[in-house]
């Protein structure tokens, strides 16, 4: 008899990764996650000992796959800033689940906008739109919260179900609001 197919954390994470995505985070269960893997519950107990560890663990993975599509910009998207935003809207639009299990779920570790921007995972994003607009690092997260406002607003009213996505209507809007943001840095700077 052949010795079983060895069940891995990060298999088990995958598969609570695969879930949230297609059906929601409300959905990580041992059940689920078995199913999906094709194994008993054991293996998923094994390696977490609570479904919270395990949605948790799944967090983290969606966040880290959420920074990897910020930063997948088209070059003829028209520039890293545009890029972000448009992407992190699509991203509400491809993956609405993933967008609310982040987003809307209450696991966020941060309590605040201004925690967020200085969180680890946002610092590839920030350090990159720094370079493009040629301010500080200080400047850069004022420009960024006034821009993280608007387009968190339009993609949780697209991840709702609320609002069609219209790429051109959102790229005349995120340009000006852009525009304003970095226009208002300026005159506080004179």
């Amino acid at each position: 008899m052949p010795p079983k197919a060895k069940i891995t954390k990060d298999m088990v994470i995958a598969a609570a990764f695969e879930i949230a995505r297609e059906t929601g985070a409300e959905n990580i269960n041992a059940r689920t996650v078995a199913k999906k893997l094709n194994c008993s519950t054991q293996p998923v107990m094994y390696h977490f000992a609570t479904i919270e560890e395990l949605k948790r663990a799944a967090y983290e993975k969606t966040g880290e796959y959420h920074t990897e599509y910020l930063m997948s910009i088209p070059e003829t998207q028209g520039g890293i800033m545009l890029g972000i935003g448009l992407n992190y809207i699509r991203f509400a639009v491809e993956e609405p689940e993933l967008f609310r299990f982040l987003f809307q779920s209450g696991y966020a570790v941060e309590n605040s906008l201004l925690e967020m921007i200085n969180s680890e995972e946002l610092v590839p994003v920030i350090s990159a739109m720094q370079k493009q607009m040629d301010m500080n690092m200080e400047q850069t997260k004022e420009v960024f919260v006034t821009l993280s406002m608007f387009v968190h607003g339009y993609a949780s009213i697209i991840a709702n179900n609320s609002f069609e996505y219209d790429e051109k209507l959102i790229t005349t809007y995120l340009k000006r609001v852009y525009k304003g943001a970095v226009l208002a840095i300026q005159e506080e700077v004179k």
